[in-house]
């Protein structure tokens, strides 16, 4: 397989991302991979290999204000989703089976909403699902992280030191308003979210998954399929084999 690092400018911002190119490619549809806050594409490299042995070509986004992509004025999460949708514009990509970790979740979500001409199957992998009107701040319990999670991310950190040093800090406060404020746009557009979705939740202390509003958006969404696993808040890290098998099989 071959790597790329390559960039683009698809919606006014510096978008980084990396290309992994199967030997033998066995499938037309490329798989975007979208990171959650505060990481970068290279949360994916075992996932990317994994797929692109499947015979799948990988694109995997830097998004605004992280790894190699520029900072930017405005990190509204219909900013991210349109950066996601102009860069596979970009690339000429007429379709795309697209994965999102965390707030990289709720930008597949939002991108297969607005796109969904574009969006061919999507995963979710520990989405915060959006407030409904009405619904107080959420609350995530503190918890102690167990030795597998506290390692991968020391590891993960040593291997990738970039994903944090690169992070626009000016993005938090932002992201944390929108995740503690309804969002009723969200959900006016769910019924608009045509793609058969996988939508992973961590079973344990630290997932950030609200059971409640969960259960609406999967009576909301037509074709969904929630899947349980037993970790926190990232799968694809603390659980990868068990993530790339369920994701795989549903992509295939």
């Amino acid at each position: 397989m071959q790597t790329s690092v390559l960039t683009a400018i698809p919606n006014g911002v510096e978008i980084a991302y990396r290309r992994v190119e199967p030997r033998v490619p066995t499938h037309p549809t490329p798989i975007a991979l979208v990171h959650g806050m505060g990481g970068d594409s290279r949360t994916w490299d075992g996932v990317a290999r994994s797929l692109a042995r499947q015979g799948r070509t990988v694109i995997a986004v830097d998004l605004r204000g992280h790894g190699r992509s520029a900072r930017a004025p405005s990190y509204r999460f219909g900013d991210l989703a349109q950066d996601v949708a102009g860069l596979c514009e970009h690339l000429g990509l007429e379709q795309v089976d697209l994965v999102g970790h965390s707030l990289g979740g709720v930008t597949a979500s939002l991108v297969a909403q607005q796109r969904s001409d574009l969006v061919r199957r999507l995963v979710l992998e520990e989405m915060p699902v959006p407030l409904q009107a009405g619904d107080p701040a959420p609350v995530v319990p503190r918890h102690r992280p167990s030795r597998t999670e506290l390692w991968n991310a020391a590891t993960g950190l040593l291997r990738n030191p970039r994903g944090v040093l690169a992070f626009d800090r000016a993005l938090t406060d932002p992201a944390m308003s929108q995740f503690q404020s309804p969002n009723p746009q969200w959900w006016e557009g769910l019924p608009k979210l045509q793609a058969p979705t996988l939508f992973l939740r961590g079973a344990r202390p630290g997932s950030m998954v609200d059971p409640r509003l969960l259960a609406d958006m999967t009576a909301t969404v037509e074709r969904i399929t929630v899947r349980d696993f037993d970790c926190g808040h990232s799968i694809h890290r603390d659980r990868s084999r068990e993530f790339r098998a369920a994701v795989e099989q549903f992509l295939a």
